[in-house]
């Protein structure tokens, strides 16, 4: 075998380093939204299906802010690839005041619109009155959610993914806890699986707080600066653009399944929580992306960004692979794991086996997405992720049309954009545009 294969050449070990801890992080998260779903599932199918509305609000507010990780992780990396540490202390302090600034009036508004949003993806009854008691309690942990996403940019733009592994996995054994005795014990039922979130999210912001102290330590001001504040946002905004498209995916295909009926939504629901899992844990390998490509390229070292980006993919693709065969094979186990409701269970089944089917050109597109982020092409993602979305919408709207696709033609649909999204970002990674220096 030769000395290069495997990882024991220094590239593979770099990023297994960085991959590894990277896994457990982004595994972890979504098990808040696992344990919600897994303990209000038992609370029974309005209760689940209520979830499933507020939690589709929830991860698109949360994933609109993503860029307070992902546009700081870059952007910390590539100052310190060029040796400019106070640079990269600098970006953090910022991130950490822009998550305050936009976290208050972002938790203001969820309490303010909760019904109306939860209205539009097509909730009624029961289910949104449940949707409604859930997304206003989430809103009051908004503000801790965003510091904990500045925080986690940091500690990625520094290659330390170990610290926020160890405060998410914290965080979400008190939140099992936390939750378990506030909806069962306390009787708190749908609320009490909100507020004992809310709880854990505020801890988890002051670690993160706490931790970043020495990694800002270099940095000249702590006070806001405009000029750093305005150059976030501008990374932000095409990072928003793309973070909407891909979220209005998934918003479309709840609002889809709530029209077909609510056996569908709530296996929808399920489906939905274990895309959150099974995709952050495949990206794991494109958060070694953004930090690699970013430091080689502040480091003016073109090849080597190339090479990650080359790895990265290929590395991808062989555990996206493995990955589908093994959860396609135990889909029907998975299903009965968050409910007892034959029918849920039935149409729950077949949309992970189409979950399965998804992860394989899923695989390229997250470890592209990790490769462009790290390059700064934001601008890019930003579009390609629209257009992702205009291939997507024929094939979503067609359930609407035939109802009878179900929970196939959701995430039928989904397949189509995920494919299209690999595609599209492929033929970027092949020129060379992606590596000039940002705007």
């Amino acid at each position: 075998m030769s000395r290069r294969a495997g990882f024991r050449n220094p590239l593979d070990r770099r990023i297994a380093a960085l991959a590894l801890p990277a896994f457990g992080t982004l595994a972890a998260e979504p098990l808040y939204l696992v344990a919600d779903t897994a303990i209000v599932g038992r609370l029974g199918t309005t209760a689940l299906a209520g979830l499933a509305l507020a939690s589709s609000v929830l991860l698109f507010v949360t994933a609109l802010c993503n860029f307070l990780a992902y546009g700081t992780t870059p952007r910390v990396a590539r100052a310190r690839g060029a040796g400019r540490e106070g640079e990269a202390a600098a970006v953090g302090v910022q991130a950490v005041w822009l998550s305050l600034l936009l976290g208050l009036p972002l938790a203001a508004a969820l309490v303010a619109l909760a019904r109306p949003v939860c209205e539009l993806l097509g909730g009624s009854g029961a289910a949104l009155d449940a949707a409604v008691l859930y997304l206003r309690a989430s809103a009051v942990g908004m503000p801790f959610v965003l510091i904990a996403l500045a925080g986690q940019g940091v500690f990625r733009g520094v290659a330390d993914l170990r610290t926020p592994l160890a405060i998410v996995v914290v965080a979400n054994v008190l939140n099992l806890v936390v939750e378990l005795v506030a909806v069962y014990w306390l009787d708190l039922g749908i609320a009490g699986s909100a507020w004992s979130t809310v709880i854990v999210q505020v801890g988890a912001a002051g670690a993160y707080l706490l931790l970043l102290r020495p990694r800002l330590a270099p940095a000249e001001r702590r006070g806001p600066d405009r000029r750093e504040l305005r150059q976030l946002l501008a990374t932000g905004s095409h990072l928003v653009l793309r973070v909407a498209s891909l979220f209005a995916a998934f918003a479309i295909a709840t609002a889809v399944a709530a029209r077909v009926d609510t056996t569908t939504i709530a296996a929808h629901q399920v489906v939905n929580s274990m895309f959150a899992l099974l995709a952050l844990s495949l990206d794991a390998l494109a958060i070694p992306a953004q930090t690699l490509v970013a430091e080689a390229l502040g480091a003016g070292d073109v090849g080597l960004a190339r090479r990650v980006g080359e790895r990265i993919v290929r590395l991808s693709v062989v555990t996206g692979v493995l990955i589908a065969v093994f959860f396609g094979a135990l889909a029907p186990a998975i299903a009965r794991i968050f409910t007892g409701d034959p029918p849920v269970v039935d149409r729950a089944t077949a949309g992970l086996v189409v979950l399965a089917v998804l992860l394989v050109p899923g695989a390229i597109a997250f470890a592209l997405d990790g490769v462009l982020i790290g390059a700064e092409d934001v601008r890019f993602l930003g579009r390609v992720m629209v257009l992702a979305l205009l291939i997507y919408l024929p094939f979503a709207l067609a359930t609407l049309l035939e109802p009878s696709l179900g929970i196939f033609g959701v995430w039928g649909a989904l397949a189509v954009w995920m494919t299209a999204r690999a595609v599209l970002m492929g033929r970027r990674f092949h020129g060379d545009a992606w590596l000039r220096p940002p705007a």
